[in-house]
């Protein structure tokens, strides 16, 4: 087993106890057509593990809500992405939420304003789509929102955080005037400074919603920088090009050992409340690894 920096670990040597705490209760994400190639996800994922569905621009809502309905069925919780700027105008939104809570109980959604830079109708974030009041009105109860650690340009074209970070003010507000349980989800990172930082910079603005640490699962290091530079993820994409030049590292597959190692330290003091795996490497290979490291089932997870 190697590490982020490519330092051999011998697989039977146990995981640091802070990273088994903080991947425990892990979180992941699949999308319709990548679930779809696995045939048990009861024999891949721990029992209740909330898994995040996916809405990639072009996916039939059909597939979406079929896959949501499998997932529910197999006991696991189930939040769909619901990204602002595909969704046309509140009676598609009012349309998708309903057929998620009527055809396969789904009860929880994280909300951003997703990839393309052009809204297709009336939405472009999603504050639009929580103050329609339309997930209220169809028993969700549970509402995530995106946390762009290290910046997001297609918002903030001046490479700060300004913006994004106004924004979460705003659904602190929104946390606090409504019954909605709400929480952060995180683009993914490769190193801890960021993402740290800019949760005491919330901290200090007075946001105090949970925060859910994205990473990445295991990867070959060319999927991972072509996922960083096309998600904009800036500052810790650094810890690939690093990786990158070292030829004696260029073809050992990353782990996020040392990343969560990192965050566990600060999961000690109440900054993160969960992870989140991106499979970027593939949800087989993810799980499998999350598994090995301590995923397992976390009650009352924020």
């Amino acid at each position: 087993m190697v590490s982020l920096f490519g330092k051999r670990r011998d697989s039977a040597q146990p995981t640091p106890s802070g990273v088994r705490d903080l991947v425990r209760g892990f979180s992941i994400e699949v999308m319709p057509r990548t679930a779809a190639k696995i045939e048990d996800f009861q024999g891949l994922l721990p029992q209740d593990t909330r898994v995040y569905i996916a809405h990639i621009e072009g996916t039939p809502i059909e597939d979406m809500v079929a896959t949501a309905q499998r997932l529910g069925q197999a006991g696991f919780e189930v939040m769909p992405h619901f990204p602002a700027r595909i969704i046309r105008d509140r009676a598609m939104l009012q349309d998708w939420v309903k057929r998620y809570s009527e055809e396969a109980g789904v009860t929880s959604a994280l909300l951003l304003g997703g990839s393309p830079k052009t809204p297709v109708g009336e939405f472009d974030s999603s504050m639009q789509m929580l103050e329609t009041g339309v997930f209220d009105t169809h028993g969700f109860t549970r509402l995530h929102v995106a946390g762009h650690p290290e910046g997001n340009r297609d918002i903030d074209a001046d490479g700060s955080t300004k913006l994004v970070d106004d924004a979460l003010r705003w659904k602190q507000d929104y946390s606090e005037r409504t019954d909605a349980e709400m929480a952060i989800v995180t683009q993914f990172v490769f190193d801890a400074a960021p993402v740290l930082n800019w949760i005491s910079r919330l901290r200090e603005a007075g946001v105090t919603l949970p925060v859910h640490v994205g990473v990445s699962g295991p990867a070959k290091l060319q999927t991972l920088i072509r996922f960083a530079i096309a998600c904009g993820v800036g500052p810790s994409l650094k810890v690939l090009e690093k990786r990158a030049l070292d030829l004696s590292k260029l073809l050992v597959p990353y782990e996020p050992t040392d990343v969560l190692s990192a965050l566990a330290d600060a999961r000690q003091i109440g900054k993160i409340a969960q992870i989140h795996f991106f499979p970027l490497g593939g949800i087989k290979t993810c799980a499998e690894w999350a598994k090995r490291n301590g995923g397992a089932p976390l009650q009352a997870v924020v």
